[in-house]
This record gives C-alpha cells, structure tokens and sequence, in this order.
C-alpha cells in the first residue's frame, strides 16, 4: 500500500547562486499546494498547483496508465487558478510532506509551455521538455543511492533550475518521482506526477514549441521503469525523452556519458 505522499508545492523564485558555505534567504512568498483535504471540501482557496481530486487515496500512476491522462499531472488533473512568478535562471523549490525510503528511483522535471493561459489549458495539448534529470548516483550496496535519497535528504525538498534560454510565458512545470522498489514486476514501477502553473519572466527566447505529449513520456517496457533495482547495476537509464539541450548543467546525475544524454 502506498503511503501518505503529497507534494505541498511551496514553490520559491531565487536566483541561482554559487556561494560557499552561505545560507539562502528565501525573500518571496511560497505557494501551497493541493491537500487531499480539499478533495472533500465544496471548495478550496486558489492555487498555483493543479487540483487532483480523484487521488484520495494519494497514491501513484502505474506503467498501464501511461497512456491515460492522468499521467500528466495526475488523477483527475484540473490546472491552478494561479501563477508562482520566476525568472528564466532562477529556481524553483519544491516541498514534499514525506518520502519513504524504500521508495528509490528517479526525480524528473518537465515544463511546457501553455501558448495561453495555463488556467485553462488542455493538459493533453502540453509538450513537455525534461529540463532536469537524476537518478541513480551509485550502487556500490544495494539498492544503490537514488534521487529520491538525495530529496529525502533535502528535508524531502527538491529543487530545479528553470532554463535561462526559456522565453517569457505560462508554463506548466511537472515534478516527477518515480518508486521504483517494485519495478522488477510488469506494472510495478509507481509515477507521482504533480504540476503547477509558472509565470516565467526574463529575456529567454526559446517558448520550447516542440515537446512531447504526456502521455508519450513513458512506455511500460522502457529500461528505466521495468528495472530490477535490487541487482547489480551498473547503470540506470532515465526514463522519457532526452534532456532539454538549455538545461543547466547541474540538472544531469554524474555519469561518464556526454553532457546532453539522459542515461545514467
């Protein structure tokens, strides 16, 4: 059974900076997310993030609903009412309420840009481009260091650089972790998808025009989610499409493959 796993979304606009022992100061003000308190209510106050309100039981999107539409941005997606505001090149914090441990696998984020408003947008008209990728760091024991340790570790925060090169617009941004505890089993890798709406500012010319749909990021027999985390790995393919060539170069887990792949 899976538990209690909801991402708060309390999202913050910083620059990025490369400062040595410093603290950040966090200065504007984060955003809640969707509760499954809501789910109940006849209402609930505006967000940035998408409502999931058939996920009562905060559970996972498996491998045969990779063609569903709930993949996107979960069960039964509907799109904030609001924006966070952010710069291309600065980052965006995201804060989970927990992580088990023995949910190891991946962290993957998306955008997409809405051509429009993103309050009202259609989720399967989105093109999403992977603007940061990481998963297995090692696997010097079993079942290795993942991602999702790193997240743990982070206070079950994580945090992603938006694309300097992305132009000004209304973005949808796709958090993902993947558990893959159970991923040696056809059906067995688990997907928490979650979006929000951005606004991105900045002098970024790329409105990222191509994508992909979705419900074509992932097929149930791709390396990275049919995977057996508990032998010897050497490696670990990310799963989706490859990693957008603006990301930063922090987005990539640590591999001896070229800068722009997505294989681990």
């Amino acid at each position: 059974m899976a538990r209690s796993l909801a991402l708060l979304l309390e999202v913050y606009s910083r620059p990025t900076l490369a400062l040595a022992h410093s603290s950040t100061i966090l200065t504007l003000p984060s955003h809640p997310g969707y509760t499954i308190n809501y789910a109940y209510s006849p209402s609930h106050p505006p967000l940035v993030a998408w409502s999931v309100p058939d996920d009562k039981d905060t559970g996972f999107i498996n491998p045969g609903n990779f063609s569903n539409p709930d993949v996107i941005c979960h069960k039964g997606a509907t799109p904030g009412e609001l924006y966070a505001t952010v710069a291309a090149g600065s980052t965006v914090e995201l804060q989970w309420t927990d992580w088990p441990e023995s949910h190891h696998g991946p962290v993957i984020d998306y955008l997409a840009n809405c051509n429009g408003e993103c309050t009202s947008v259609d989720k399967t008209a989105l093109k999403f481009n992977k603007i940061d990728a990481q998963g297995m760091f090692d696997h010097t024991t079993q079942p290795g260091n993942w991602a999702s340790d790193k997240l743990i570790a982070a206070n079950n925060s994580w945090t992603v650089t938006i694309p300097k090169s992305v132009a000004p617009g209304n973005y949808v941004l796709r958090h993902e972790t993947i558990a893959l505890h159970s991923a040696d089993k056809k059906d067995g890798a688990q997907n928490y998808p979650q979006c929000v709406n951005l606004k991105v500012t900045g002098s970024g010319t790329d409105k990222l025009a191509s994508g992909t749909p979705g419900m074509e990021l992932y097929k149930p027999d791709d390396a990275g989610i049919f995977v057996n985390i508990y032998n010897t790995l050497t490696s670990y393919t990310i799963p989706g499409p490859e990693l957008y060539s603006g990301a930063s170069s922090s987005s990539e887990t640590p591999t001896t493959s070229t800068s722009t792949s997505a294989d681990y």
